[in-house]
């Protein structure tokens, strides 16, 4: 695919969501692939010279995020970044989501600053789920705070909360807090659209879910529970990260092979 854009040089940050977590793949850097891996692949296929970082490490706040990775990002000098970032903040109980607005508006400014194409996200509509969607609500007063940010920079959203086709199931990792390869592939296809990059990267149309009776759904979401909520929860309790003593899996810049 011969595919033409202005961008050579793009930096993914953020927290599991750009990391790629759920989308496992032993050939990618740190093991797993995700939609920024597949939008940079994209990308590459039209560049002579495209090169791409990813800083995004798994459970980190927004604050963390500021802290820890947009001045590497800023001294690679790109011309695209992609930000997700606040997620896990709205996720804790007492969460304001007008203050993390807040400070995701400083860091946008300060993405912006160099001339950068800035691409944000705002969150998906998380109703269905178990856990998140307890916090649909802040989700959507966050989204609306970010929509504002993003006029103010000039900043393109890559807009999650429309996207019907993340409530099936299939589209979500067995821990049910990340996406799947098939989340990933979709979302990548989303933020592409976003950028007005074509691309020919196949739809996904899922079909009709069997239906499971109550009682094998029952055993499913006891066992879903001990092996991933529990943990989830008591890592929340203990103050820690997934994240903690894990390193971003493409620091530095790495050229994307064409097929």
């Amino acid at each position: 695919m011969d595919q033409q854009h202005p961008w050579t040089r793009y930096v993914a940050i953020g927290d599991s969501f750009t990391e790629g977590i759920g989308d496992p793949e032993p050939e990618s850097p740190g093991g797993y692939r995700g939609w920024a891996d597949r939008v940079a692949e994209v990308l590459a296929a039209g560049t002579d010279d495209f090169a791409y970082a990813n800083l995004a490490i798994r459970g980190k706040l927004l604050q963390q995020i500021t802290d820890e990775q947009i001045e590497p990002a800023l001294q690679l000098r790109p011309d695209l970044i992609t930000i997700s970032g606040g997620g896990n903040d709205i996720l804790r109980p007492g969460s304001d989501p007008d203050e993390i607005a807040a400070r995701f508006d400083s860091a946008i400014g300060r993405l912006r600053a160099d001339g950068a194409t800035v691409v944000m996200f705002n969150g998906p509509d998380i109703g269905m789920t178990p856990v998140l969607g307890r916090a649909r609500g802040k989700v959507a007063i966050y989204n609306e705070n970010l929509r504002t940010v993003a006029h103010r920079h000039d900043a393109i959203v890559a807009d999650m909360w429309p996207m019907t086709e993340l409530k099936d199931p299939r589209m979500w990792a067995p821990d049910r807090l990340h996406f799947s390869a098939v989340g990933h592939h979709t979302i990548a296809r989303m933020v592409l659209d976003a950028l007005n990059v074509d691309n020919d990267l196949e739809p996904y149309s899922p079909e009709p879910l069997p239906a499971v009776t109550w009682r094998q759904a029952r055993a499913e979401d006891v066992g879903w529970a001990r092996e991933h909520f529990v943990p989830w929860v008591l890592r929340r309790i203990r103050h820690q990260s997934s994240g903690d003593n894990v390193t971003a899996k493409r620091p530095n810049w790495l050229s994307e092979e064409k097929n």
